[in-house]
């Protein structure tokens, strides 16, 4: 390699190198200078201004996780539609755009598959229950008078 290959770079190993001497810099400075003195509000959570009610550290539902995970999974597939559509265009000009086309229908139909896995296994579902067919029947034959369970 050319020694002017690696010139090229060193502004930009200098700057890196400035810019993170600096921030260490000002972040020691203003531990040595601060004043450390923990009170009571000091060490209590912010709330908006409010005063805190309970613990802070409150345990979240499982449910949430599910959804978070569940929420960036199908976001991360549905930024590969973005390339795909960006390359149809090209795939028009050379004549297979039905390859391109065909492509995305299996790859949306694996998305709906598992969509619909998820949401017959109930990982969407938040404790509401959906009364069965049978159980209907029997609440509409007990609420109307013409039965007994």
């Amino acid at each position: 390699m050319p020694d002017n290959y690696f010139a090229r770079y060193l502004p930009l190993l200098i700057h890196f190198l400035l810019a993170g001497a600096l921030a260490s810099a000002l972040v020691t400075l203003s531990w040595i200078i601060g004043h450390r003195k923990p009170t009571r509000a000091k060490l209590s959570p912010y709330e908006c201004g409010m005063t805190p009610i309970g613990d802070a550290r409150e345990r979240f539902s499982v449910k949430f996780y599910m959804v978070a995970m569940l929420f960036i999974l199908f976001d991360v597939e549905a930024v590969f539609l973005y390339p795909w559509a960006i390359i149809l265009k090209d795939l028009k000009k050379m004549g297979q755009a039905w390859f391109g086309i065909s492509e995305m229908f299996v790859y949306i139909g694996i998305v709906l598959v598992g969509f619909w896995y998820i949401w017959k296994k109930g990982a969407l579902d938040w404790g509401l229950t959906v009364p069965s067919s049978q159980e209907a029947k029997f609440a509409r034959a007990a609420s109307a008078g013409k039965g007994q369970l």
